[in-house]
């Protein structure tokens, strides 16, 4: 049986040695309640059963606990410098113990680590059972769902310390346009700018497993209040996110349109 509510209060005392109250810590306490929604949302828009909804929302709220250390360490939330907080995430539940905090049974346990080291690789791995596999998409797509919603609402410094008044004049890198106008994944590693990072979450669009996460992202026109959002100043920087707007727009549409009877 998984308890939310006594999972949710064990959350609570792991915050208790960070400052809850910092910008961006506060950002990913907000972000984590924020994908439980998500994932409850997508579960349900799959008619999965209860057990696998709860199983989903357990997922959430611990697939990102290694991003406090990760900022505590750091002072700043990229993996790629230093500490992998899905890895590290799972050092701290199950190398020091705390997912026997969260939940007594240890039935899910195989299904939560795989779910939690996925949810931030480039491609989920090869190999992984069907309840595997299907919690590894549901965090995947929750947690880009509300990675929107962060990028459209929060201040600018609270993410990846964004200066909205260089970001304006910036210029879009070649590979990097390329690669989107291409309708695939960003890689981290080839962003150079602000606006690079700004159109790499834009990009996480062409790697949404399900519909009804799509159509998530069309109801809330994120899209385009992400591309609204800064007011570029370069020309040709100007020009491309018009072009990466249409491109965008209609991927969606035209993957919605293709898979509108499909089935999972």
């Amino acid at each position: 049986m998984i308890d939310l509510v006594h999972a949710q209060k064990v959350f609570k005392e792991y915050l208790k040695s960070y400052d809850e109250e910092s910008g961006d810590i506060k950002l990913k306490i907000v972000h984590t309640y924020g994908i439980m929604e998500k994932s409850e949302y997508i579960g349900k828009k799959l008619n999965l059963n209860e057990g696998q909804i709860e199983l989903a929302k357990l997922i959430a709220l611990l697939h990102d606990i290694g991003r406090f250390e990760q900022r505590k360490s750091l002072k700043e939330f990229e993996d790629f410098k230093g500490l992998d907080h899905a890895e590290y995430g799972l050092q701290v539940l199950f190398k020091d113990g705390w997912i026997r905090k969260f939940i007594e049974d240890d039935k899910y346990d195989d299904i939560i680590c795989k779910a939690i080291e996925n949810h931030n690789k480039y491609q989920i791995q090869e190999g992984l059972t069907k309840e595997e596999l299907l919690q590894a998409k549901i965090i995947r797509d929750a947690d880009k769902l509300d990675n929107f919603r962060v990028k459209d609402t929060e201040k600018f410094e609270n993410m990846f310390h964004y200066n909205p008044e260089t970001i304006e004049y910036e210029t879009i890198s070649p590979i990097v346009y390329k690669t989107f106008m291409g309708c695939k994944q960003i890689d981290v590693k080839e962003r150079k700018t602000q606006v690079d990072i700004w159109i790499s979450y834009l990009a996480f669009i062409f790697d949404i497993n399900f519909d009804a996460s799509l159509q998530y992202i069309v109801e809330n026109n994120y899209i385009n209040r992400l591309i609204d959002r800064v007011e570029y100043k370069n020309e040709d920087t100007k020009i491309k996110m018009e072009e990466i707007r249409n491109c965008a727009n209609v991927y969606v549409k035209e993957r919605l349109k293709l898979d509108e009877r499909k089935e999972y």
